[in-house]
């Protein structure tokens, strides 16, 4: 090797790594992101440090977890990974497979031991200390589940059915577990997901409402009672972000409007804010236009509608429920929205204070295994 083929190798060695060096700085300086848009998720923290965290491996897990979340131009990398995954013919990135027709589908959570059976018994100890409640629960199974002949020829996945089998089995006869996935499954070749997102769309909303009516005995309304409504067609969604995977065609939104519209009063309550429709339309032109229902996530949304004389309903949810409880209006007087992941209220005194006697549960199942903000619906005011 001559002198200069060292001098070379020498510069490189020097630009690579004042380029590490660069990176970690902005690493260090940058502001840190609590919220991803183009996941929609909020991102992972900083975490405190304790001699039992450390110890356990929570603090080290957590830690790294905040190095992935919040490293630089984080987006961006995902995005060269998945483009150099695809020119090699592999079909997932970054916890998402390349489906059949172009489908985007999130893989199942991974589920530590008694963490699924600590959140059954948290919704069963609630609603012992809560009789005066009816209970509900739907646990929206996901696309992973329900389009399994879109996966990619190698996957074989069923925890989540798995999953889903053991809350119907855990649950104590007095709640009401609902269980939608027959009603999704034979509707499977429908756009009931979106190709591009996590959420279900208006249409898979839709048959799950219809089984929720026939298990709380209100009449759904049928589907030619609706004006359907194209708000945008240029969605991509978390997936698309998330995985990196381009190329692919965009998701359209649709809202299902009753013909006969009553009004709504929308109350977002810690906001203190209030808005005469469930739809913020602005949102459409959005990265995350999903959030055009009740413009996202919010700790207590308070919804009024035309039917003074109906009952109240309380709805703990995640944001599956954003575009399924719209078609309840049209059977409920008031519905409180509660989200866990930013409500700190007591539950039990809400549903007291406002005379509510029907309660659901809707989160979907990847949501449910991966969050753990269902344990505070035992939390007590003071």
């Amino acid at each position: 090797m001559n002198r200069y083929d060292k001098l070379s190798q020498s510069v490189v060695a020097i630009m690579f790594l004042l380029l590490i060096g660069f990176v970690l700085v902005l690493n260090l300086i940058l502001p840190k992101r609590e919220f991803s848009e183009a996941e929609n998720r909020k991102l992972e923290q900083l975490p405190a440090f304790s001699f039992y965290s450390f110890i356990s491996g929570k603090f080290t897990s957590n830690f790294e977890k905040f190095i992935t979340d919040q490293f630089v131009a984080r987006d961006v990398w995902v995005g060269v990974k998945s483009n150099a995954d695809q020119a090699i013919g592999k079909k997932d990135s970054n916890g998402v497979y390349l489906g059949k027709d172009g489908y985007l589908i999130q893989k199942f959570a991974e589920m530590k031991k008694g963490e699924l059976e600590e959140k059954i018994q948290t919704i069963i100890t609630f609603h012992t200390a809560t009789p005066e409640l009816n209970k509900y629960v739907i646990l929206a199974p996901t696309a992973v589940s329900v389009l399994q002949s879109k996966l990619p020829k190698y996957v074989s996945e069923n925890r989540e059915l798995d999953a889903l089998h053991t809350v119907k089995t855990s649950l104590i006869s007095s709640i009401r577990y609902v269980d939608v996935y027959p009603a999704l499954s034979s509707h499977q070749n429908e756009s009931i997901y979106y190709k591009t997102d996590h959420h279900w769309t208006s249409k898979g909303a839709y048959y799950a409402y219809q089984q929720l009516g026939r298990e709380m005995g209100f009449k759904p309304m049928k589907e030619e009672e609706f004006e359907i409504r194209t708000v945008t067609e240029d969605f991509y969604g978390s997936l698309y972000s998330k995985s990196g995977f381009r190329n692919l065609h965009s998701d359209s939104i649709d809202l299902y409007v009753p013909k006969n519209e009553g009004k709504v009063t929308v109350d977002y309550v810690e906001e203190k804010h209030s808005a005469n429709s469930m739809y913020m339309m602005g949102n459409v032109k959005k990265k995350d236009k999903y959030t055009v229902f009740f413009n996202g996530n919010h700790s207590l949304i308070q919804i009024k509608t035309s039917h003074r004389e109906g009952k109240k309903l309380l709805v703990v949810k995640d944001s599956y429920a954003n575009s399924f409880v719209p078609f309840l209006t049209s059977h409920f007087s008031e519905i409180y929205m509660v989200d866990l992941r930013y409500y700190e209220g007591d539950v039990a005194a809400l549903a007291r204070q406002h005379q509510i006697h029907d309660m659901l549960i809707l989160y979907n199942m990847n949501t449910f295994i991966e969050d753990p903000s269902i344990n505070h619906l035992t939390n007590k005011e003071g």
